[in-house]
């Protein structure tokens, strides 16, 4: 159906039910894709694996565009003083209520510096230094029904300067040390940079 036809359905306020394009031929042997139509053309996108290319690709039906399904990157900062890290209680879903690691998305532009110091002072008013690259951790972003990968970027830092306070996604913000961190941590990914930086700063004892 042509871009100018949808558009006219919508128009009329006519349900879209039963259309070609309504079909879910996206999936093979894998999660329901995420996007329908391509960005370049509005073609339907459908999932094949490509000669010479053993991961499915969504590839439009009408201009064959490949649609990369990247992941996000977010990053965030472990914020360390004197053998305590800062954590953050989240005031939004998903995990809210859980403890995290302050971070977030990056804005299409922003280094990964410069998007975790922006990060850690929107929620904990804290001006921070960063002191070394802490490491490169996948999760899934299971919020939403898309469940988009991410690669998040987390520094070591340092305070200074700033007011400490929660703000933006957090609901408070309190220091734990190797051996008192909390249970409800959000974000499989975070237990496993909570679990690194214990062992890192074990080794530094």
């Amino acid at each position: 159906m042509s871009r100018a036809r949808k558009l006219a359905l919508i128009a009329q306020e006519l349900s879209f039910e039963g259309m070609t394009f309504c079909r879910d031929e996206c999936a093979v042997g894998a999660s329901p894709a995420r996007a329908r139509f391509c960005p370049r053309c509005d073609g339907l996108l459908e999932t094949l694996v490509c000669p010479e290319d053993n991961h499915p690709r969504q590839v439009c039906t009408v201009c064959g565009r490949v649609h990369y399904r990247n992941a996000k990157p977010c990053a965030g900062a472990l914020v360390v003083h004197d053998g305590r890290v800062l954590l953050v209680k989240r005031a939004i879903q998903p995990y809210f209520g859980y403890w995290d690691i302050p971070g977030g998305f990056l804005e299409e532009d922003e280094l990964p510096e410069t998007g975790a110091v922006r990060e850690v002072q929107e929620e904990t008013g804290l001006e921070v230094r960063l002191t070394g690259l802490f490491g490169f951790y996948m999760d899934r972003y299971s919020y939403s029904d898309e469940g988009d990968y991410c690669l998040n970027i987390y520094f070591l830092a340092e305070v200074v300067g700033g007011q400490e306070h929660a703000d933006d996604d957090a609901a408070s913000l309190a220091w734990f040390a190797p051996d008192e961190l909390p249970e409800e941590i959000a974000f499989d990914h975070v237990r496993v940079v909570l679990a690194d930086w214990v062992h890192w700063a074990e080794q530094r004892r």
